[in-house]
């Protein structure tokens, strides 16, 4: 299991990994735009989302960071773009994890399957700490 840190932008994303790119001597290994994300007819992808990054990777000092773009019409608060991603292929960890942390806490996202995952959920634990729970096969 890993614990990542997940830097969210409005809007800057790209323009971020190229700052970080050209610091670290590194390279972007993920991008996925909102636009290549799962079409929802129910939900469509307004036209001003459909270029900004959904998620992004990129290994720094033996660390992988995540990007995304805040999705257009959600808060965006320097401070709080900062949540922590625990990715892991062990489903039974994850969701002990998620449920002890979800305990006074705020759940965004119940754990579910998504189309990148089979179980993915997010939620801010009762001090405040934003986290991602995401099952990626190994």
């Amino acid at each position: 299991m890993a614990i990542n840190v997940y830097l969210i932008f409005d809007g800057q994303t790209r323009e971020a990994m190229e700052l970080y790119k050209d610091a670290f001597q590194t390279k972007e290994t993920q991008i996925m735009t909102f636009g290549e994300g799962h079409q929802n007819d129910e939900y469509p992808i307004p036209e001003e989302a459909k270029d900004l990054i959904m998620h992004a990777r990129m290994p720094v000092m033996g660390v992988d960071l995540m990007f995304s773009d805040t999705f257009p019409g959600h808060p965006y608060t320097v401070g709080n773009n900062v949540t922590l991603a625990v990715v892991t292929n062990d489903e039974a960890q994850l969701r002990h994890a998620f449920d002890v942390l979800k305990r006074e806490g705020n759940v965004q996202m119940e754990l579910q399957e998504t189309f990148w995952s089979k179980c993915y959920g997010s939620l801010t634990d009762k001090f405040g700490v934003e986290w991602q729970f995401n099952y990626e096969q190994a």
